[in-house]
């Protein structure tokens, strides 16, 4: 299995829908496009920002579908198959595999609080169950509960074919200790910051990219922090760190955070429609005009 493919940037991609909340497949097809011209190694679909949460079955299958076949191989493509069961999450990714995933993401199960074991299992299930390489995905603020370090270890240690996580926690310390515990017998193990602003302190301590949102609205800042990176330029990969910074503020304006990236994607250039999927709401004339600040401060739009 070539691990490689996963290092970089793998920006969650939104999906793009019309007023009445179905897929707008001109509009995402355009959006798709952007990701890969602007130098993606990779793309997520159907991640938090991708509004998966607030989908019916269908359209789940309908975006993984459209997502897959438009991209065609140009990049590698995630796809996020998170369910509260174990079995429907295997069912998103049979159709994932199916249709030609590189990978699938899972966030653990929300809303029951479960025993460590359940969750160990759950995981170990879905990954033997499926052929194509299986990411964990820990997101507490929004699943109510850690997948724990001591579960991500076993998995790692037990579970060949899970072979990363995207490590969504406000605290660099959980991402540390999950680099020192796990790459201690698995060194290839792919470790992803979720939070953009972290992208940065993960490559350090040996971790291999990120799923920054703000690749859709900045892909020369967060693209350009790996590739500085990458080429040991860190003066430019600090200079960019601190416009990334300014462009964190952005997550704050609205959770969740759909519309803001929608409408920083439209004043940054590229023609899509702002729609979201209910309950969410399209983000208010004043809360666009304090992104448009903040994309400004940054020096992305004029």
């Amino acid at each position: 299995m070539n691990l490689d493919q996963f290092k970089g940037i793998f920006p969650p991609v939104p999906t793009i829908v019309t007023r009445q909340g179905q897929l707008d497949r001109e509009g995402m097809a355009r959006l798709l496009d952007k990701v890969i011209n602007d130098g993606a190694n990779g793309m997520l679909i159907l991640g938090s920002g991708g509004e998966f949460s607030h989908m019916s079955h269908q359209m789940r299958l309908e975006v993984a579908e459209f997502a897959l076949e438009h991209v065609a191989g140009r990049v590698p493509v995630m796809i996020g198959i998170a369910a509260p069961g174990t079995d429907e999450t295997i069912e998103y990714g049979l159709h994932a595999e199916k249709h030609g995933a590189a990978a699938v993401l899972v966030v653990n199960p929300y809303y029951a609080v479960l025993n460590p074991e359940f969750i160990y299992h759950h995981y170990r299930k879905i990954a033997e169950s499926l052929k194509t390489p299986v990411l964990l995905y820990n997101f507490p603020a929004l699943t109510g509960q850690d997948i724990g370090l001591d579960v991500i270890e076993r998995l790692a240690r037990d579970v060949p074919n899970i072979v990363g996580i995207k490590d969504t926690i406000d605290n660099i310390s959980h991402t540390r200790e999950i680099i020192n515990r796990v790459h201690a017998f698995r060194r290839d193990f792919i470790i992803f910051s979720g939070y953009d602003e972290y992208m940065l302190d993960t490559l350090i301590l040996g971790g291999h990219g990120g799923i920054p949102a703000t690749f859709n609205i900045a892909p020369q800042i967060t693209g350009g922090i790996y590739k500085a990176f990458i080429e040991k330029n860190y003066a430019e990969a600090f200079e960019k760190q601190r416009t990334l910074a300014k462009l964190s503020s952005l997550y704050a304006i609205e959770s969740p955070f759909f519309g803001v990236i929608k409408e920083c994607i439209k004043a940054a250039g590229t023609d899509i429609s702002t729609d979201v999927i209910a309950p969410t709401q399209k983000l208010s004339a004043q809360k666009i005009e304090q992104a448009k600040t903040i994309l400004r401060s940054a020096g992305i739009i004029k």
